[in-house]
């Protein structure tokens, strides 16, 4: 049987969270970069998102977020513009939803941008079909018939 030459377990690997409770600076935009929100994952280190600029672009996550900071649909990323490729981006941070709300009040984000939204909470603003109530009202009688 083999000794354990390890350190640890895969736990010790994935490491401790411990970044998430600490408050740190709110990160603007500088020249060479934009804001965009996240409209879908396509693995391999890889997700589109639809920057403020009205482009839509293939973006890259970074080696120093990849599996370190997760990423979803809807989420507000900061990316790095390419000189070379306009349609290709690299992702260089990710904000919290507090950070995302900071920004909107300081209007560094366009009042068309959903946040808290999932997928495809669009930038356009051009696919308002409804008033965004997507629920059913039950009266009482129904939930007695159940």
């Amino acid at each position: 049987m083999p000794k354990n030459k390890g350190k640890g377990g895969k736990n010790r690997k994935r490491g401790k969270n411990e970044a998430d409770d600490e408050k740190r600076e709110l990160v603007f935009k500088e020249d060479g970069q934009e804001y965009a929100q996240v409209l879908r994952m396509l693995g391999n280190g890889r997700c589109e998102a639809m920057c403020i600029d009205g482009t839509k672009r293939l973006c890259h996550i970074r080696g120093k977020m990849h599996k370190k900071v997760w990423i979803a649909a809807g989420d507000i990323i900061l990316v790095g513009l390419r000189d070379y490729q306009d349609d290709k981006a690299d992702v260089i941070l990710k904000y919290m939803p507090d950070e995302a709300r900071l920004l909107k009040a300081y209007s560094e984000l366009p009042d068309s941008v959903r946040l808290n939204e999932g997928i495809g909470g669009g930038i356009d603003g051009d696919d308002d079909e409804g008033d965004g109530n997507d629920y059913i009202e039950f009266e009482d009688e129904d939930i007695d018939k159940i």
